[in-house]
């Protein structure tokens, strides 16, 4: 709420005036909305309905939180307690609000759901622990995934032999829960980078937090709010009630001085541990950015310039702006309207998958035939051993792959699928091919000096360039009765009276500076010379014409940053957009071409439809909440009421299983639609959508599942007693306000036990990963896609789903200290949740990592759950009454706001001291660049990072200490992989051979994504990328051991059938011969790295060949 949309420029805003507006829009409209959700809580009346779980849309990646690839939990209600049990099976909170649910919560509830949650986790954890060493694939894939592998969670001793498995091995297995709590969470920065790395290090960030406010609030506020005080009726009701805020009796209310106080302690200890992470941050950034490996990359020392005068849109231009600049330019790509060329790209792209599937099922059709020959001729005839036969021979053509041309496949004329795919990727290449020779004559570098400024840049100005003062300039008469006889005469550029037209006219000069006679002369000089400059322009006619926008690649990482923080252009909003740290892959080329001022109408329009969205979401959930109690409904509306006459059948699928589908379906398509309002923003850069998406999906969680429900419940509670006694509003409201605590106590149990557990178990990915083998499995390249990307996260929906529980639980730290304990409990679980899967499962890609830029945006997001605690707590200490009906607590209200000035004034110097530091590289490090930085550290634990560096005494020289611990981060880190540190050990059921294989395979695809940007650099793949290599299997006589099964000695025998092995004579050229078609119908294709086996089963040995379009 209080952090920029997006990262922008060379900078990352903390606050501004349309952060400020955002926090009191929010404050605002949360009062003005809770009528329409006590409407939307009074149709939602649970019902008991269907368990219905999680179902993910995409099983790629590990499934986000309402994000792209994942669908919410679906809630599951119980008619007793009323209580939602979400999925079971991802660690990712939901922000469904239920005000219904939040004014009834009660002990019973809370009691409900802790055991319930608590049973789900056992059972959960249980099934994980037995099925963990048995499927690597899922729970381990990086030991054996990437281009650094991880040892396994449990390793057996050296004692147990290779693949043994019996009741020792297993045991060892059992202590998987020691090994993740002692595993060191900083290791993930080898495996997935400082965003993982600072991901989980919040987390760790609020145990920090949490642990010691826990100990000292049960032990301070529980007594203070639960002896000899509190209403004996509502404790009976609710025994939890007795430990909140409101519980204190009016002639009691002087205890309420323990709370400031404790309010105080904590809020200052939490500003003194989020200033030391935040040095850490910032050191632990500025070492990965001067980094050996990462500062001689292409993507630290580039940026990105949007916004360019048609004037600069040159090689030249561009080269003489920026290369006075250390070490200067070395490349320069200027982005082109290619027009239809990447429609054509795509073209091929899809012919090159269409080709692969059908050149895979035509292997596979072959087979067939053949065995239902051999099977026919009942082993009496053997099919011919001719490795040489033609392909038409195994495959008759009526057998051949075919598809339909028209749309969707379904019409069209039917055609040979190979053949076309061939013919049609022939021709994209052509196509292409003369687009690209097009832009390379328009990109020749012109003729002569290019100069900086032109005669009009300083045009309208008061001093010409010496400085002097520019005499007003008298305009030259052409017409003017000279002789006073009544006519005008005409008069020719020096004022002299001519005769005729003609002379007055052969006056006029040529652009080249020459006399020119007559008006045609001079009009056809002109334009001659008008001809020539355009034909020499940046832009001229060029048939892909240059958009306003480039990308600079520096020699030297220091240049970079200097150019992206300097002023570009003397024009306002001229070349002011410029990115840094940006990766080819990580480039959104749609969004490269936006004007300046169009780029900031669509930001006001993006934040407005996002605003507009937050708001009007309340009715689609409250349209489900009424089909979910569609009885009610025909009740009270009539003309509905023939539902309810359908079938039980009918009415029980429009209840119970219709409303948590819609339900899921809103859900997934909320950050969806803000991913796609942060793109119409027009941010360049994929990360960036990231960056504007976390904040935009935290504005709606912290509206919809936190101040909507808080208020709207205390209002809800109390709307009996305001009606009957309006007078006493302000107590009413101090005593009720906090019963909605019981309710995200409910929450926080639920995240902390069944989230965690089900991230854990990760069933739904077990399930799809084999399902999508035998699916989809259907080429090479499918199956190595499957087997080796295990999987990422989303951060920009990731993060607040995190920060939402931060904010809670700061908000009701002190109104029901109860929350602290849970807290402690679900951040514990959450650590180890994500420390084991950054560590042992997810792979993020290490070309889109900002370096950690997502973590100050979750530090502004723990300042909104301070502000929020602040102000409620000071609105209950205005609202305490005594039995007079007279306020007690002013004082205490009076500190809470001296309190809220302190955390903003520490909140603002914060900002205003780390804002410049967060993305540039000071100029203080440029020659420490390559070599890290110092880091000094009192003790081994990277967090003690003293900001005051040691220094030689003698020298005054900064000193490194040792590079063996983690503390030293990328620069030790980043140079194992070389040098044969990370240790390779699969031997749980894997052959030696198959672990070679792995690691080879992880270091050539990185080797070959590494080759890739260095020769393609950031040029649009439409406009260099070659066609990717068709990808075909080769037939072998061997049994194909399954990487994913459990080890077996008969795995590496060759197969002894006489009849496959003379089937796979017969076969095994046909995919040579299928190769050679494709180069010659001039397509690219090649039969190494995967085979296929007498069964028409694959399995890949290497990463695709060729070019694959990494």
């Amino acid at each position: 709420m209080l952090v920029a949309p997006c990262i922008r420029s060379n900078r990352i805003p903390f606050i501004s005036g349309v952060d400020a507006f955002w926090l009191l829009s929010t404050l605002i409209l949360s009062f003005l909305l809770p009528a329409v959700h006590l409407a939307h809580s009074v149709a939602r009346r649970p019902v008991p309905l269907l368990s219905i779980f999680e179902c993910s849309r995409s099983t790629d990646e590990l499934p986000q939180p309402l994000g792209a690839g994942a669908v919410d939990r679906i809630p599951v209600y119980f008619p007793v307690s009323r209580q939602p049990v979400r999925s079971l099976l991802y660690p990712f909170p939901s922000y469904e609000s239920d005000i219904s649910q939040a004014s009834s919560a009660s002990t019973s509830t809370f009691v409900t759901a802790l055991a319930f949650n608590a049973i789900v986790f056992g059972a959960q954890i249980g099934i994980f622990t037995l099925l963990r060493p048995q499927f690597k694939a899922i729970y381990e894939p990086r030991t054996y995934v990437g281009s650094k592998h991880v040892k396994p969670l449990t390793p057996k001793p050296k004692s147990i032999a290779v693949n043994t498995k019996n009741a020792r091995s297993f045991g060892y297995s059992l202590l998987w829960p020691v090994a993740l709590i002692n595993a060191d969470f900083r290791e993930i920065i080898k495996y997935n980078g400082l965003d993982a790395y600072f991901f989980v290090r919040f987390l760790r960030m609020m145990l920090k937090v949490f642990v010691p406010i826990w100990i000292l609030s049960w032990a301070i506020l529980l007594p203070v709010t639960s002896v000899n005080t509190g209403d004996p009726t509502k404790v009976a009701d609710d025994g939890l009630v007795r430990f909140t805020f409101g519980n204190v009796n009016p002639g009691d209310q002087s205890r309420y001085w323990a709370h400031l106080v404790c309010v105080w302690v904590f809020t200052l200890y939490i500003l003194y541990i989020i200033r030391g992470e935040m040095s850490h941050f910032l050191i632990t950034r500025q070492q990965h950015l001067i980094d050996k490996k990462h500062s001689q990359s292409v993507q630290a020392k580039t940026i990105l310039v949007t916004g360019i005068p048609q004037r600069y849109l040159t090689q030249r231009a561009l080269y003489a702006l920026f290369n006075d600049l250390p070490g200067g330019v070395q490349k320069i790509w200027i982005n082109r309207n290619l027009k239809e060329l990447p429609d054509i790209y795509d073209r091929r792209m899809d012919a090159c998958n269409k080709l692969e599937k059908a050149e895979v099922t035509l292997m596979r059709t072959a087979i067939k035939l053949k065995q239902a020959e051999a099977k026919a001729a009942k082993k009496g005839k053997t099919a011919s051993k001719d490795s040489e036969a033609d392909t038409t021979s195994l495959v008759p053509k009526e057998s051949r792959p075919t598809h339909k041309t028209g749309f969707l496949g379904l019409f069209g004329a039917k055609v040979d699928t190979i053949d076309w795919c061939r013919e049609e990727i022939a021709t994209c290449n052509k196509l292409l091919d003369e687009g690209r020779a097009e832009i390379s004559t328009s990109e020749q570098s012109t003729d002569g000096e290019f100069s900086l400024l032109s005669d009009n840049d300083l045009r309208g100005g008061a001093v010409d360039e010496n400085g002097n003062p520019i005499p007003r300039v008298k305009k030259a008469e052409t017409w003017k009765d000279v002789d006073g006889d009544g006519e005008a005469d005409v008069l020719n550029v020096k004022g002299v009276v001519v005769d005729g037209v003609k002379d007055a006219v052969g006056g006029v000069k040529n652009a080249g500076g020459k006399v020119v006679h007559g008006a045609v002369g001079g009009v056809k000089g002109v334009a001659s010379n008008i001809k020539g400059a355009l034909g020499k322009g940046p832009a001229g006619e060029d048939k892909y014409p240059a958009l306003n926008s480039a990308f600079i690649t520096f020699n030297k990482q220091i240049a970079a940053h200097i150019a992206v923080q300097s002023l570009a252009h003397h024009l306002p909003y001229t070349m002011t957009s410029r990115y840094i740290e940006v990766a080819p892959s990580d480039v959104i080329h749609s969004n490269l071409n936006l004007n300046p001022y169009e780029q900031k109408i669509r930001l006001a329009i993006s934040y407005a439809a996002t605003a507009g969205l937050i708001l009007l979401w309340a009715f689609p959930v409250a349209f489900v909440g009424a089909v979910s109690n569609i009885y009610n409904v025909c009740a009270e509306a009539s003309w509905l009421a023939w539902i309810c006459d359908l079938p039980k059948v009918v009415v029980g699928v429009i209840s119970g299983i219709l409303p948590p589908v819609l339900l899921a379906v809103l859900m997934m398509l909320l950050p969806i639609i803000l991913r796609l309002l942060a793109r119409f923003e027009g941010i360049p850069k994929y990360t960036g959508l990231e960056l504007s998406l976390m904040t935009r999906f935290f504005l709606f969680q912290v509206l919809h599942s936190f101040l909507i429900v808080t208020l709207s419940s205390g209002i809800i509670a109390s709307l009996e007693e305001l009606l009957n006694n309006p007078t006493s509003i302000p107590s009413i409201l101090a005593q009720n306000l906090p019963q909605a605590s019981t309710f995200f106590l409910t929450y926080i149990v639920l995240q902390g036990l069944s989230a965690t557990a089900g991230g854990f178990l990760q069933i739904v990915r077990l399930i799809v990963y084999y399902v999508k083998l035998i699916l989809l499995g259907s080429t090479p390249r499918s199956i190595y896609g499957i087997r080796y990307n295990p999987g990422s996260v989303a951060w920009g929906t990731l993060f607040p789903s995190i920060t939402l529980l931060t904010v809670i639980s700061l908000a009701y730290s002190m109104i029901s200290p109860i929350i602290n304990g849970l807290a402690v409990l679900a951040f514990f679980l959450f650590f180890q949740l994500y420390k084991y899967l950054f560590l042992w499962v997810l792979e993020q890609d290490q070309r889109r990592d900002t370096g950690g830029l997502f973590f100050p945006k979750a530090i502004q997001h723990v300042f909104v759950g301070l502000y929020l605690q602040q102000i409620c707590l000071a609105a209950l200490f205005f609202l305490a009454r005594n039995a007079s009906d007279k306020a007690t607590s002013v004082p205490e209200g009076a500190l809470m706001i001296v309190l809220i000035v302190v955390t903003a004034g520490f909140h603002a110097i914060l900002n205003h001291s780390y804002h410049p530091l967060i993305v540039a590289l000071p100029l203080s490090l440029k020659d420490r660049i390559g070599t890290g930085v110092s880091v000094e550290e009192t003790k081994k634990d990277v967090d003690e990072v003293d900001e005051g560096a040691s220094k030689d005494r003698k020298s005054g020289e900064m000193v490194r200490k040792t590079v063996n611990t983690p503390a030293e981060m990328e620069a030790g880190i980043q140079e194992e992989r070389r040098e044969g540190a990370v240790q390779i050990d699969r031997s749980v059921n894997t052959s030696e051979d198959v672990q070679k294989r792995d690691k080879a395979i992880a270091d050539e695809k990185e080797d070959m994504e590494q080759n890739e940007v260095e020769e393609y650099g950031f040029s649009h793949p439409a406009t260099s990328r070659p066609q990717r290599t068709i990808w075909i299997p080769h037939f072998t006589t061997e049994d194909l051991p399954d990487p994913d099964a459990p080890e077996k000695a008969e795995q590496d025998k060759k197969a002894t059938d006489e009849e496959t092995v003379d089937l796979i004579a017969t076969l095994k050229g046909m995919s040579v011969k299928e190769a050679q078609a494709c180069r010659d119908a001039g397509v690219d294709a090649r039969e190494e790295g995967a085979k296929m086996d007498g069964k028409g089963k694959i399995v890949v040995s290497a990463p695709p060949p060729g070019y694959s379009g990494l």
